[in-house]
Parts: structure tokens; sequence; C-alpha cells
């Protein structure tokens, strides 16, 4: 079989190489991998910024944007042959902290959790993978064309149960969200807030493209305007910040209603430096009872409610979003940043014998 792999810290490194097809385990699916989605995380590895080889070696599987279908289940597991499923990202520390333990793998505190396709184990992107039953989600048959997105949809998940969660600590009756960002996290964050039946906003830097009426079409209302200009006219009650733009972090951390909370799900570059004026962030954060709070990663909760929302979209919107498929062999193009690109997807090809 072939597998999209590279080096990790070793600059295009990138490779599609030919490697034995993988038994599995006890316990384990064995399934034929349709298709991976790439990602910012996927980019920074290839650059050679990021990642972890398994022990013992110096390359990786990568691809963590999962999307297959199943050839072999063990018998009990709940999976049958040709169900569509998605592998979970995250493992827990196998010395796990009290997080792990109880489940909670993506609120790890010590750091000692792997990662499929990033920290330690090979990724989804070879064209036959094993995983553990216990860490695969079933996905309608309806999307297959769309189901590499169920992973950055349980990110997005994840950070709108962290905005009620946090929400509940006393009445909390959202009426106006914006999303900064229409990539794809963005557009899924406004998926989700339209599906909760939330006024949602949009901000984007381009006016170009397919973003502007992809968020028209969702029902969303699109902001190309300047955040600083955007932020304080909707004052809405929540945000999720989806660009890790400083600028913007900073003008959603004082913009939002009273008793607003902010969830950050972009990850800021560093050696950048802002001058700020935190006297007054910090007055209105604590004088309006605000929440800041980051979130990363997903559980198999996550998962389950992604998996959900995915299900009760409309097909073809969710379609729009993948804006271009490159095939295993041409896997390189798949990294090269296009204008128009909202998610780009490497199709796997058939399972190899």
């Amino acid at each position: 079989m072939r597998a999209l792999t590279v080096r990790p810290h070793a600059k295009d490194s990138l490779e599609v190489r030919d490697l034995p097809a993988p038994v599995p385990q006890e316990g384990q699916l064995l399934v034929d991998g349709l298709a991976v989605g790439v990602c910012g995380t996927d980019k920074e590895i290839v650059e050679g910024g990021y990642g972890w080889a398994p022990p013992g070696r110096d390359w990786l599987v990568l691809g963590h944007e999962s999307l297959g279908r199943v050839r072999q289940a063990p018998p009990g597991s709940g999976f049958s042959a040709g169900d569509l499923v998605v592998g979970v990202v995250r493992r827990p520390d196998p010395q796990p902290c009290g997080a792990c333990a109880r489940g909670e793998f993506d609120m790890c505190r010590n750091g000692g959790y792997t990662e499929r396709g990033i920290k330690q184990i090979d990724g989804y992107g070879s064209q036959m993978w094993c995983v553990e039953a216990e860490y695969a989600v079933e996905l309608d048959a309806r999307l297959e064309r769309v189901g590499t997105l169920l992973e950055p949809t349980s990110v997005v998940a994840k950070a709108w149960e962290q905005v009620e969660r946090v929400g509940g600590r006393s009445w909390f009756e959202p009426r106006r969200v914006l999303v900064t960002g229409a990539g794809p996290i963005g557009a899924l964050a406004a998926l989700l807030g339209v599906q909760r039946g939330l006024d949602v906003h949009v901000l984007d830097r381009v006016t170009g493209g397919p973003k502007p009426a992809l968020m028209e079409a969702l029902g969303a209302t699109y902001h190309a305007e300047s955040a600083e200009k955007v932020i304080p006219a909707l004052s809405p009650d929540v945000i999720i910040e989806a660009t890790g733009a400083a600028e913007v972090v900073f003008a959603s951390m004082s913009g939002t209603a009273p008793y607003g909370i902010v969830c950050l799900t972009g990850v800021s570059p560093t050696g950048r430096t802002l001058n700020v004026e935190g006297g007054t962030v910090n007055r209105e954060i604590v004088l309006e009872n605000d929440v800041v709070v980051g979130s990363v990663n997903a559980n198999l909760r996550h998962y389950r409610q992604a998996a959900d929302a995915l299900a009760g979209a409309d097909l073809p919107w969710l379609e729009r979003l993948i804006t271009r498929r490159v095939p295993l062999d041409r896997a390189e193009e798949a990294f090269t940043v296009r204008s128009d690109d909202i998610k780009v997807v490497v199709d796997l090809g058939p399972g190899a014998e």
C-alpha cells in the first residue's frame, strides 16, 4: 500500500512511499483509507516546524483528519465491514493524568498524550490503516464525500461545549455570535452556531473567493471590515476566535456584550509584539464578568457531537467547504496554498490488497 510520510523537523521531506499492509491487533478495525484533510498542523509538520516520529524511526505517516471504510471488524466491536468511519486523533497518556484517566484526554495536564499523524503514532494518510474500535466513530453513509470534516468539526463542537459550560455558571441566553475567520474551523463553528438558532456573524479579511457566498448560504452575516470596527458594533454575546491573529484576539477580549465569552481556537504565532491598552481590557473583563477560554483538540464525546452536527447539516453546503481534492500521487500540491482554498483533501484511492 502507499502512504503519505514525512520526517518531522526535516523541511520538504514529504514523500509517498510503499509500506506493508497493516495487520490489525486484537480489538482493532482494519480500514480502507478514503481520504485525509490537510490543515495548518500538517503544513507546519511538512515545513519542519513540528511533529514527532514513532519511537525507533525518523519518519511518520501523516494525516489526522481521517476518513475510511471498514474492511474487517472484530466480533462485538459494534462495527461491520462497509461502515464509514473516522479515527480519533489523540490517545491518553499511558500513565494518565487525572483528566486522561476520566476520558478527557483533550485536557491532558502533563503532555504525555500521543496523537495519530502528529505525535509518536502514525497517522491515517495511508491506503489502509488500523484503529482501536473504541477510538473509531461511525459516520452517516451520506457523508462519504465530506467525512474528512469530522475531525475539525469535533474541535468546534468542543469549543461550543466550553462556551455553554462557562455560560451555565449563571443565566445565559446568548443571541448573537461572532466567528472570526472563515476557514474550515470558522465555517464549521458558524454552522454549529446556526444549528443552535443564533444570529451568526462571520468576520474575515477576504472579499472575493468562495467564503462570503458560503457564509451567506449558511444564513450567517459576513463582514470584511476591521475587527476594531466590527466587534464593537456587533457587541456579540459569544466570540469564537479562529484566526490566531493577535490584533483580533485582543479586540475580541474587549468587545463582547456584558457576560460575554470569547473562546480562542486559533494559535497565534510567537515572536510578534503588540501594543495593548491592558487596563481597559482588564476592567471590561472583570466588571462585566466576561470570560476568555482556550480550547484545543477533542475527546470521543465531541467526535460524536460532531457526527450528529454533520448528519444534520445541508450536504451540498458541506461539499462546498471542500474546495480542492488532490490524488495521493500528487499530494505535495495539497500543501501549496491557493487564494480560494478553504479545505483541501488528499484522496487516498482504493485500499491495497
